[in-house]
């Protein structure tokens, strides 16, 4: 059998996690910046922490794992088993609910609001496409314990300097949970909440008439259809947005409280990229607030990040009145942003610097010293192993990336000159050991 990947999965060449290790550095650095301290969970949760959170299609997309040991054997259909019954861990979906599982299980220990970021893989068991993966890491954001709405000015701010460092231009679209609780009042359809906001934010991908029909299907009437068409709407201005939203949805007090909190967050995010954006639903379930998403102004490739206000997720977990918003990005979509535009650093290799050639047994202690003391200053070097052909060490160091070669053999040690050669040009050079260091280092 040929051996190959699981569908949805990737291996990463060292070329690959040199460039998310790039991204992720930023990041990284911005995190730290606005005050984020980092934090890691397990790869895999409790079956029950994760179940409940993310709706019905998020919980369709969550990667069980089996019971271990011989439990199969007590079950009497394997090829049907019952969920609960066979699996009582799950694979992380996403890096939020283990965060709200964490801050519930560390209460009293932590200051609040308490901000961290992590960076982890999740997987979903999702049809895999372009930029869409079932294994994929997660960059987030997020800070618990403060209902204060500069929190969400502050990611904004966060998204749009992380941006701008990866150079990489973006639109952050917002919109608020409680104004479409408010469209789906005004509308006559407040008690079907969650199928509105299911359906409504599959309209980039499935158009009009898809969410028109997915509701039809869920038992919205012809009039209701009707009442929720405007929903279905883009503003090509923010001041246009506000005031449909406040004539709309005067009657409903949720409502007008979302437009308020939209109010604010755009008087104070300055010059942040901002778009209104009442298509916005995002699809899961545990928003209540503000909800953001992030895409790319120059690539076609969908969002790049997304967020929002959560303020009853801990109190799933039992701690109740500690409201949380927070923010992700998404890795890889962000690097295939990148690399389409030509964005990515050019000198993202971490290959060495330097291979030290092997030219005989006698010479190759020698050799290796060298490499060794070479080491010793902080430069990447390789020594290779073997007192191969020439041709052979050659070719490896062109595999490589390798751009220099150093020669070592009897003459040189004589002379205390050691041999640089520059493969991108053919020159070569003889140098005293401290000239090979600064001639490498400057490289």
């Amino acid at each position: 059998m040929k051996p190959r990947v699981a569908k949805g999965t990737r291996d990463f060449s060292a070329l690959e996690v040199a460039k998310r290790q790039y991204v992720m550095h930023v990041l990284r650095t911005t995190f730290e910046v606005f005050g984020y301290s980092p934090l890691e969970t397990p790869s895999f949760e409790n079956l029950e922490t994760l179940m409940g959170k993310y709706g019905e299609e998020g919980d369709r997309l969550i990667f069980k794992i089996l019971r271990s040991g011989d439990f199969m054997k007590s079950v009497e259909d394997p090829s049907n088993p019952k969920g609960s019954e066979v699996a009582d861990k799950a694979l992380r979906y996403d890096l939020t609910v283990p965060f709200a599982r964490y801050v519930v299980q560390n209460a009293g220990q932590l200051a609040l609001p308490f901000k961290r970021y992590q960076m982890q893989p999740v997987w979903r068991a999702d049809n895999p496409q372009k930029g869409r993966f079932r294994e994929f890491y997660q960059c987030d954001a997020d800070v618990v314990g403060s209902k204060s709405l500069w929190q969400e000015v502050e990611l904004i701010h966060l998204y749009q300097q992380a941006f701008q460092a990866l150079k990489l231009p973006v639109t952050i679209r917002l919109n608020n949970r409680k104004v479409l609780a408010g469209i789906a009042e005004v509308s006559g359809v407040g008690d079907r909440l969650v199928d509105f906001t299911v359906a409504l934010d599959k309209l980039d991908k499935i158009g009009k008439a898809g969410v028109l029909a997915e509701l039809e299907s869920k038992g919205f009437s012809s009039a209701e259809l009707y009442s929720l068409e405007p929903a279905m709407q883009s503003f090509n201005d923010v001041a246009g947005s506000l005031e449909f939203l406040r004539n709309w949805l005067a009657p409903s007090a949720i409502g007008m409280q979302g437009v308020s909190e939209l109010e604010f967050v755009l008087e104070h995010a300055g010059e942040a990229p901002l778009a209104i954006d009442i298509t916005l639903a995002r699809g899961l379930n545990y928003y209540t607030g503000c909800i953001l998403e992030v895409t790319a102004n120059e690539v076609q490739m969908g969002s790049v990040g997304g967020g929002g206000r959560y303020d009853d997720l801990t109190g799933i977990f039992g701690l109740k009145d500690t409201s949380g918003v927070g923010i992700s990005f998404g890795l890889d979509r962000i690097i295939l942003c990148l690399e389409e535009l030509g964005r990515l650093p050019v000198s993202l290799s971490n290959a060495p610097v330097a291979l030290v050639f092997s030219l005989s047994e006698t010479d190759a202690p020698y050799a290796y010293e060298l490499a060794l003391r070479l080491r010793k200053t902080g430069l990447r070097v390789e020594f290779y192993p073997e007192a191969a052909k020439l041709k052979k060490q050659f070719d490896y160091a062109d595999k490589r990336g390798i751009p220099f070669i150093i020669l070592l053999g009897e003459s040189e040690r004589a002379s205390g000159q050691i041999q640089l050669k520059n493969l991108a040009n053919g020159e070569q050079e003889s140098l005293e050991f401290s000239d090979l260091v600064s001639r490498l280092a400057t490289y």
